[in-house]
């Protein structure tokens, strides 16, 4: 497939980074003799060329995801992919919540806004819940249509998804109205991804993302799900598929995250500064907004990146929402049961979920915005009291549906490629090099690059998270660069003096950092993430400073085949991983 200049560079800094990691061989996990499941995306998104990768490996694809241009195969572990594809395993996601304490005062998400009683908000709008099932209830009557991925018995055996649509689009006609969502009217597409435990995986939340692109007449996308994938939001396929929504007219909100309160607690998906990030806050019971707080739960940033999270704050401690009587949320929580059709819970996934109903309100009061001025409104119209003042918390502030009826919205700003210094073509041409292995081409390319474009691509580098440098330095694998002469390569300024003694082979990526709790046996608890599974230590040894990149340029002599020579990077640095997630 050709690529234009402007497909060919990288959208920010951090991606062309990224993409300049990337063209190491990609490794599919080496856990076990047999077959891995994973995610395979073609960095020029050729599906089909993705398929075709799969098979010649001796892989079967499972699914073509055109959404995120790859697919989602099982494939013989160890496996080596050529420099144009990227391999990600499949994660298993489980679904957690937060503690919600019996004694506080239960409030209705209408009357936490300020709202009054239903007056059709919502009508004409389609919010997508993508999440553990959406049973069948009278607040909900005519108005859901059902697609199930998940591969389990349709309807909702957890309880979550039921809850989040209800905020979201309960009639409330079970209570008079009190427990009505913010958008009573909306229509609700149930994607279920998740079983009766919560368990789901990365790669059938992707089938439902795709489920959601290929339906057609959907308006906003609810995607209560929080991460715990170190891959940045560039590289990250959840990522990739959410930002295709948004760039298709979607409006997608995700969730900041239950690992507050401490900075730097935002959460994948929610890092990634496309999407609506939605903290929580604690109004207390009361119709004031002097008092309102953001509940100690809700994750702070900045994200990863210096990318400034959460986008805003809404509701979410303590809100009362539809219940399934029998599921698992239900019978393992009684003390959250409201009444015969209403449940209590906290954690940003309700946020996440007033937020959507406000932006599916507001679309139905003003067709024709889009994505980016949804964003735009929903946070220049928030309300910043007293405690809500810290943006790493708090975002923008917290949400106001009543004013963002009456906010402006602004222009969409044109994307330009010229925050990247140099010329496009120059940057297209060493890509297209670098990724196909022409060396020599790429080294021309860098040549004919200014020594600002070359310090641009090092800062980018340096800007990314080390965990995040980790990872894309791991995608060097097995490359070996001993075929140039020392003279082509130094004679182009491409010295890697600075490469030759780093040493990744501590930051391996240990299952243990990765556990996750089943909270189905217990109560809703947030513990399934320690601090001390990501401590900064585990980190420590992968600090990649700009001067890393800045000063020199790459000779051949540091990349012979004996400095990165392939065991350095076995597959195996993959292998084992649990990488599991959390609904929030």
């Amino acid at each position: 497939m050709h690529r234009t200049p402007a497909q060919a560079i990288s959208r920010t800094a951090a991606m062309l980074a990224l993409a300049l990691a990337a063209s190491g061989l990609a490794a599919v996990p080496a856990g076990s003799a047999t077959a891995s499941r994973v995610v395979v995306t073609s960095l020029t998104g050729d599906v089909a060329g993705a398929a075709r990768a799969v098979e010649a490996a001796g892989g079967s694809v499972l699914d073509r995801l055109s959404l995120i241009g790859g697919v989602s195969a099982s494939i013989p572990a160890g496996t080596l992919l050529a420099p144009t594809f990227r391999v990600v395993p499949d994660s298993s996601l489980s679904v957690a919540g937060t503690d919600d304490s019996a004694a506080a005062v239960a409030t209705g998400v209408r009357s936490a806004l300020g709202l009054g009683k239903p007056d059709g908000e919502g009508a004409g709008v389609t919010v997508a819940v993508v999440d553990t099932g959406v049973a069948d209830v009278a607040d909900l009557a005519g108005r859901v249509k059902h697609i199930n991925v998940s591969g389990a018995a349709a309807g909702d055996g957890y309880g979550h998804g039921t809850f989040v649509a209800g905020l979201v689009a309960g009639d409330g006609s079970s209570s008079q109205g009190t427990y009505a969502g913010v958008a009573p009217s909306a229509r609700i597409l149930d994607v279920k991804v998740a079983d009766a435990s919560g368990s789901t995986s990365l790669v059938t939340v992707l089938k439902g993302l795709q489920a959601v692109a290929a339906n057609g007449g959907v308006d906003v996308v609810n995607l209560s799900l929080s991460s715990g994938s170190p891959l940045p939001y560039q590289i990250d396929p959840l990522s990739a598929a959410l930002e295709a929504l948004w760039r298709r007219g979607i409006v997608v909100v995700v969730p900041a995250g239950n690992d507050g309160p401490a900075d730097g607690t935002i959460a994948s998906p929610g890092n990634d500064p496309v999407l609506i990030t939605a903290g929580g806050i604690d109004v207390h019971g009361t119709a004031s907004r002097k008092d309102d707080s953001v509940a100690d739960w809700s994750g702070r940033g900045p994200a990863p990146q210096g990318v400034q999270k959460p986008d805003l704050v809404a509701p979410g401690a303590h809100v009362v929402s539809l219940r399934v009587p029998g599921s698992t949320i239900d019978s393992t929580n009684p003390d959250g049961r409201v009444d015969s059709s209403y449940f209590k819970g906290s954690g940003t996934s309700f946020s996440t979920a007033a937020t959507s109903g406000a932006v599916a309100a507001l679309l139905s009061e003003r067709d024709g915005l889009s994505p980016d001025q949804v964003k735009s409104v929903l946070t220049d119209s928030a309300y910043a009291g007293s405690a809500l003042k810290d943006k790493d918390a708090a975002g923008a502030g917290a949400l106001d549906l009543a004013a963002a009826y009456d906010t402006k919205a602004k222009k969409d700003k044109k994307s330009s490629g010229d925050v990247i210094p140099g010329d496009p073509a120059v940057w297209a041409a060493f890509l297209d090099a670098l990724l196909s292995g022409d060396q020599a081409a790429a080294a021309s390319s860098w040549s004919k690059l200014s020594a600002a474009a070359r310090n641009w691509a090092a800062s980018s580098w340096s800007e990314l998270a080390p965990d995040a440098r980790n990872w894309a330095a791991r995608n060097w694998a097995a490359r070996n660069w001993a075929g140039a002469s020392a003279a082509e390569w130094a004679a182009r300024n491409w010295a890697a003096r600075n490469w030759a003694a780093r040493n990744w082979a501590d930051s391996d990526w240990a299952a243990s950092s990765w556990s996750a709790g089943n909270w189905a046996a217990g109560n809703w608890a947030a513990s399934s993430w320690s601090a001390g599974n990501w401590a900064a230590g585990n980190w420590a040894t992968a600090d990649w400073s700009a001067g890393n990149w800045a000063a020199g340029s790459w000779s051949a002599g540091n990349w012979a085949a004996g400095n990165w020579a392939a065991g350095n990077w076995a597959a195996s640095s993959w292998s084992a991983r649990n990488w599991s997630a959390t609904w929030r």
